[in-house]
């Protein structure tokens, strides 16, 4: 017996491993992400109705993936692999962070930034906004996340990215926050919430050395371009010229 008979959704699980093989997860819908996750929970239903019944509960990707195995499996009444598999991946995440960045991280140069930040926003299905606050060194000190909002929209003030920086005892800092809505230029308003940030850092002697955005794997450094931020000026301390 053929494999299409022996499971009727065979082809379109075959599809959808295709083009997340092809593509990854950037031009996947959320509720197509959980369909792709769980075929490895379920070996022949059909996931879709499952996945769209998951985001009906919960209301977002973000919700879900926060919400421990125990609330899953309360909330959906689903078996425990399927509680663990969906509780698993934010911790799995983190602990990737973690592991890759370290606690002596010098981000000294646009290139460094950009990596962080897109390994910061991993998974994130909202906007959220942070301040990583540095040392005289560009050793990070903190990331702070300073607002969360839409999928097109964080609200950003300047008084808490300046208190985050002072509560850090931060000499510079680099703005950076993602757009899960796809674009990567930088829309008017961050533009101008980056000069008031800058304006407002700069009367306490602190330099916003950068401003990156990231979308999936790719981001956009507001100092790369020269645009407004003081700009890496000790980017020998990585032994990289930009």
């Amino acid at each position: 017996m053929s494999e299409k008979l022996k499971n009727p959704n065979a082809g379109h699980r075959e599809r959808l491993r295709q083009r997340y093989l092809s593509h990854g997860f950037d031009a996947f819908a959320e509720h197509e992400v959980l369909e792709l996750i769980l075929f490895y929970c379920y070996a022949q239903r059909d996931t879709k109705p499952i996945a769209k019944k998951i985001l009906a509960e919960f209301g977002s990707l973000h919700n879900v993936f926060e919400a421990d195995a125990q609330t899953i499996m309360a909330t959906l009444k689903c078996t425990e692999n399927v509680a663990v598999l969906l509780s698993l991946i934010l911790p799995a995440t983190n602990r990737y962070f973690r592991s890759k960045w370290g606690e002596n991280t010098i981000i000294c140069n646009e290139k460094i930034a950009g990596q962080f930040a897109v390994d910061l926003f991993v998974g994130e299905t909202v906007e959220k906004f942070y301040v990583l606050c540095l040392d005289k060194n560009f050793k990070l000190i903190n990331a702070v996340l300073i607002s969360e909002g839409t999928v097109d929209e964080a609200a950003v003030y300047t008084r808490e990215v300046i208190r985050a920086a002072l509560q850090n005892n931060a000499t510079a800092i680099i703005l950076t926050h993602n757009h899960p809505g796809g674009t990567i230029k930088p829309s008017r308003g961050d533009y101008e919430s980056t000069i008031r940030i800058i304006e407002s850092a700069n009367s306490i002697d602190i330099e916003v050395i950068d401003h990156v955005i990231a979308v999936g794997d790719k981001y956009y450094s507001f100092a790369a371009r020269k645009q407004h931020v003081a700009g890496y000026g000790k980017s020998w301390l990585c032994g990289v010229q930009i």
